[in-house]
């Protein structure tokens, strides 16, 4: 019987003929220009390639424009990080292993079925891809999963502390809370286990001495929120460091957690 990551998010992908020409096509253009060249130009200045281009497609120049933009950011060094997306019911598409996330090619992604085996790419995926199937697993309206090491939220996670007390208005109303979750292994079992009990009721994660998670709808979403986390870490810092972190009194946080969920639901 066939695993189920959950609902699909799109059918009807190119076939794998359709997808070698694509990527006949690709070679072409990495021989012509850098790879951090040719995605704003796929992307941004030619809408009507973006139009035409099949889904999958999309999918694979996505995860490398957001990898370029973790390493960009400062989020990933080296070979750290990874990022994936739900194609559909039975298939994921995820960053290969060994990979620099700013030097990533679309070619270079993996789609792999929900036991994490893979079905198709030339490279591995990612050691950590048992933590995202977990996620899709447990959250059907989860289509993207992030995972970095921006220096400041992975202090925190490395100094055992959680990102859970409502200092900010806007972090209450974009993420709620982060929760610190223990440490496990890289890559292991046990690393989704012990992610398992947030995983429901959170949209970002602390990982003990490793780094930060973060899903959302799309891509686009589970990585903005990777951006939320960095940048409320660094608010919480100098909030401790002037020595005044003055958190909102428990009617304020009720408003905004209102807010948040009729937000939500006008967002459906």
């Amino acid at each position: 019987m066939l695993a189920v990551c959950g609902p699909a998010l799109g059918e009807g992908f190119v076939t794998s003929a359709c997808w070698r020409g694509v990527q006949t096509f690709m070679s072409f253009l990495k021989k012509m220009f850098d790879t951090t060249a040719v995605l704003p130009v796929l992307s941004t200045v030619l809408p009507f390639v973006r139009r035409s281009m099949s889904p999958e497609l999309q999918v694979r120049l996505d995860l490398a424009r957001f990898g370029q933009m973790l390493h960009s950011q400062g989020f990933v060094a080296a070979t750290e990080g990874n990022l994936s997306v739900r194609l559909d019911s039975h298939r994921v598409m995820i960053t290969p292993t060994g990979f620099s996330k700013g030097m990533m090619h679309p070619e270079d992604m993996v789609i792999v079925d929900c036991e994490g085996r893979k079905l198709e790419g030339e490279t591995k995926p990612s050691s950590e891809i048992g933590m995202h199937l977990t996620i899709y697993r447990m959250r059907p309206d989860v289509g993207a999963v992030v995972h970095a090491h921006p220096c400041t939220a992975t202090g925190f996670a490395s100094a055992g502390i959680a990102l859970d007390k409502p200092l900010c208005s806007e972090i209450v109303m974009t993420l709620g809370s982060v929760p610190l979750a223990p440490y496990a292994t890289t890559g292991s079992p046990q690393l989704s286990e012990v992610l398992k009990p947030f995983i429901p009721d959170y949209n970002a994660i602390l990982m003990a001495n490793h780094g930060v998670v973060t899903y959302g709808a799309d891509l686009s979403q589970a990585y903005l929120r990777m951006e939320a986390v960095e940048h409320f870490a660094k608010i919480v810092l100098t909030a401790r460091q002037l020595g005044a972190a003055t958190p909102l009194d428990q009617r304020e946080v009720e408003r905004l957690t209102a807010l948040r969920l009729s937000y939500m639901r006008d967002a459906r």
